[in-house]
């Protein structure tokens, strides 16, 4: 099987909270259990869902985002996630044709569906419904041709009786049921205010919960005949992205001595991170080391620069804080002029504290939790040469937090925001660069080459290696 022609399936929903997750964690779960090599991929910038589809099958859950890497990448991105896969399951965001706000189908999931020439199988809430689900999919199913919805699985099924209503709906629809599910809250995934909760924060429950998901779909769904609807995909045309072609020599270490060690946080408190970015680094000439702000007292041995990412720290702020070895360590490499590149929840441990919790205080700013959700795609653009970015460079980013930092940019902001506001954002001093700002590097590999070569460089003019 060449890799253009891995078998596909997007799962999708009307709306968001029909279950898509759900039965898309149980699917791969299942299949995987099964003795199937599953690819899981997830459309939009989110996170967390990710979580639960690597603990399903074993391999880096993987973004599928056009409106932050581009509609051209989405197929050779998923190619490079799906290699060697025997099968590639991808779950939808929102509604089916729910995309960027105000541009048409961009980043939607039906947009990814046709980027990948993949059929989609709908997931719709029963729980309120009869004869009308024939109309839902019927509708789903004529507003795109260029959409194949090509299954529905019903979720939230009443009963016996309340499932052989729907089917007999369905059969005039030209739609084939592929699963009913009933209503049952025993494999829930818990919740709070940015959604699931992740699973390096509840691992053992995660484990049972999958487990409880692929039960569930074993029982109500007909997997040889969404295996088959996955093989029927045409071959893609696209090559496979590549970390390594998009780098250039004298971006990366190539010229260093030796490979710069650039530390990535990670842990419960440090969960949001794009699988991409370790391979942008390693490409670019890092040795990438992962460690734990809340069990490291020390950074890596020889770390020469440091990346953080999103996630909870909030959460987790007294633990951070009461790690008073690992933030003073953390704070020394800042001083030290090395490069550190931190994203929202990284953003806020650099700075002062955090709810009147000591942080690494790199920052000249104190942060605290709010009542208010700030949520959005932005565009940005660098306003002056740093660690991460020369300046001009114009990147695509998300925005995803209830937190608020007083002030919100520094003398030197790391983003002037050119989309849907204008605003400038986020703070550059030294070799840092701080922002609210989730940008994928894929979009942009020089942010990671810049960054390896920075570490070279700082650790040159500190005296050399580890």
């Amino acid at each position: 099987m060449s890799s253009g022609s891995i078998p596909r399936l997007v799962i999708a929903a009307p709306s968001s909270g029909a279950g898509k997750t759900t039965v898309a964690t149980g699917l791969m779960a299942a299949f995987a259990e099964a003795g199937l090599t599953v690819s899981p991929h997830k459309v939009g910038p989110d996170y967390i869902d990710p979580g639960y589809h690597s603990l399903a099958t074993g391999r880096p859950g993987r973004n599928l985002d056009a409106y932050l890497c581009g509609r051209d990448r989405i197929a050779p991105l998923f190619l490079h996630g799906a290699a060697g896969a025997d099968l590639a399951l991808v779950e939808g965001v929102m509604g089916l044709f729910d995309g960027a706000s105000g541009m048409g189908e961009l980043s939607s999931t039906a947009q990814v569906a046709k980027l990948l020439r993949a059929p989609v199988v709908l997931v719709v809430d029963a729980s309120s419904q009869s004869r009308s689900v024939a109309a839902l999919v019927h509708g789903f199913a004529s507003w795109d041709p260029e959409v194949r919805l090509a299954g529905v699985i019903l979720n939230k099924v009443g009963s016996d009786r309340h499932e052989e209503l729907l089917r007999e709906a369905m059969d005039s629809s030209g739609v084939p049921v592929l699963g009913a599910l009933r209503r049952d809250g025993r494999a829930g995934t818990p919740s709070r205010h940015l959604g699931l909760v992740p699973v390096a924060e509840r691992r053992s429950e995660a484990v049972e919960s999958v487990a409880e998901l692929a039960a569930r779909i074993r029982a109500g769904c007909d997997l040889e005949a969404l295996l088959a609807l996955a093989r029927t995909v045409p071959e893609l045309p696209d090559a496979a992205w590549d970390p390594a072609a998009y780098l250039a020599p004298a971006e990366g270490a190539a010229a260093a001595p030796e490979k710069p060690l650039i530390a990535v946080a990670g842990g419960a408190a440090f969960t949001f991170s794009y699988a991409e970015h370790a391979e942008l680094l390693a490409a670019a000439g890092a040795e990438v080391a992962p460690f734990d702000p809340l069990r490291d007292e020390q950074l890596p041995p020889g770390t020469q620069g440091l990346v953080i990412g999103g996630g909870f720290p909030e959460m987790y702020a007294p633990d951070l804080s009461a790690n008073a070895p690992l933030r003073a360590a953390v704070a020394e490499l800042a001083a030290s002029g090395a490069p550190v590149s931190a994203e929202c929840a990284g953003l806020l441990y650099l700075s002062r504290s955090l709810d009147g919790k000591p942080m690494c205080g790199v920052l000249p700013a104190e942060a605290r939790m709010t009542e208010r959700l700030t949520l959005g795609y932005r565009e940005a653009v660098a306003l002056g040469d740093n660690a991460l970015a020369a300046a001009g460079t114009r990147v695509r980013g998300h925005e995803f937090h209830r937190t608020a930092l007083e002030p919100g940019a520094g003398a030197d902001p790391a983003w002037g925001l050119t989309h849907p506001e204008r605003r400038v954002e986020g703070f550059v001093a030294g070799g840092v660069h701080a922002s609210y700002l989730h940008v994928h590097w894929a979009a942009e590999p020089s942010l990671a080459g810049r960054l390896v070569a920075s570490a070279a460089r700082s650790a040159a003019a500190r005296g050399g290696g580890r």
